[in-house]
């Protein structure tokens, strides 16, 4: 009879402890906490507690001082944290399924591109597979928007002939094409840029707008070129295996309508971000005044040109894991075409009545 009790007393506790205890979910961020991402994030957290009446929270840990991009990968597959943003570019062997959104295509638009990914990375059981393998689960993505070039005192980019000989800090495909076009590249993370490009180590970057307000560069370059080239897509929120599995169906639920919903936001405060960093480096307001040149279509249509052969790279790179690169980079294709075309016919989803 005691030992019943006991064990009856035990059940009552753990049914106790899943019906109340609350989820501190440990979050790492490689990017400060300022800019248009640091909001989205935010926003993201806010709403998993809000929809999960307060069960599931967060401990965010900014700036890389949890973990750097450089160590997210690992750091999150083997629990240092429960959850964080990544560049694939970092560790693009492990992950490879995210890599298909570094490969330059046409579209430079955030939505889209970031879209396109969420729907392919959340409902495709091959890119599923491949981040379970590492441990991973997909939550939301963002975009680095299009590439365009910052540039420091007495360098400049106006034209594919101008890339020879500079020395470029890029990542990725970007940073393959660059290097073919006669740029001497330089490995940083977008955080040693402001660093590097005020001591003279480096000439330019291959960035975005997002990142001038964020990192501040402004405050050091001296000219930007407006190419909207391509952008990263392989960025990405992304959670321990095993902390998704502890979560309730419906908790998982939450995580998913909070993901998906956070990819609108954060595309539109990305598009909104770009207006405003443009107007303030014409006329100072962000800081300081810079010089914004637009790159010519027909040179832009050169750097697409040069980075066409490497869709089929990563076609064939992951194609050797045993995967239907063709297939999967097809719908990766349908998906972008769907999402311009939704957004050519209604409109972004925050403007929409």
């Amino acid at each position: 009879m005691l030992k019943k009790m006991v064990s009856g007393a035990v059940l009552m506790c753990a049914m106790a402890g899943t019906v109340s205890a609350d989820m501190v979910l440990r979050f790492a961020e490689g990017s400060p906490n300022r800019g248009s991402r640091a909001v989205a994030v935010e926003h993201f957290m806010e709403e998993v507690k809000q929809l999960s009446g307060e069960k599931l929270k967060f401990d965010i840990h900014w700036g890389g001082a949890l973990l750097d991009y450089k160590t997210m990968t690992d750091g999150i597959s083997r629990g240092t944290a429960d959850m964080g943003t990544m560049l694939a570019a970092y560790t693009p062997q492990k992950l490879k399924a995210l890599t298909i959104g570094d490969v330059p295509v046409g579209s430079s638009d955030p939505w889209v591109g970031t879209r396109a990914m969420y729907e392919l990375m959340t409902t495709n059981k091959v890119t599923q597979d491949l981040l379970a393998r590492q441990g991973l689960v997909y939550i939301t993505g963002y975009s680095s928007t299009g590439v365009q070039f910052e540039c420091g005192k007495g360098n400049e980019i106006r034209t594919v002939e101008d890339i020879k000989g500079k020395r470029i800090r890029a990542i990725a495909t970007y940073a393959k094409v660059l290097d073919e076009l006669g740029a001497s590249l330089v490995n940083l993370t977008a955080g040693d840029f402001y660093q590097s490009i005020d001591t003279g180590l480096v000439d330019c970057s291959a960035s975005y707008l997002y990142t001038i307000r964020t990192m501040k560069t402004f405050e050091v370059i001296d000219n930007v070129t407006l190419v909207n080239w391509g952008q990263i897509n392989g960025f990405a929120t992304l959670m321990n295996l095993y902390t998704w599995e502890d979560l309730s169906k419906e908790e998982q639920a939450i995580m998913r309508e909070a993901g998906s919903n956070a990819v609108d936001y954060a595309a539109k405060l990305q598009i909104e971000e770009m207006e405003l960093v443009v107007d303030g480096l014409r006329t100072g307001s962000i800081g300081k005044k810079v010089t914004v040149y637009e790159m010519a279509d027909e040179e832009k249509a050169k750097l697409e040109k040069a980075a066409e052969k490497y869709a089929r790279d990563w076609i064939d790179s992951i194609t050797k894991d045993g995967v239907d690169g063709q297939k999967l980079w097809d719908e990766y294709q349908v998906l972008l075409a769907k999402y311009e075309n939704e957004r050519d016919t209604k409109g972004y989803p925050w403007d929409r009545k």
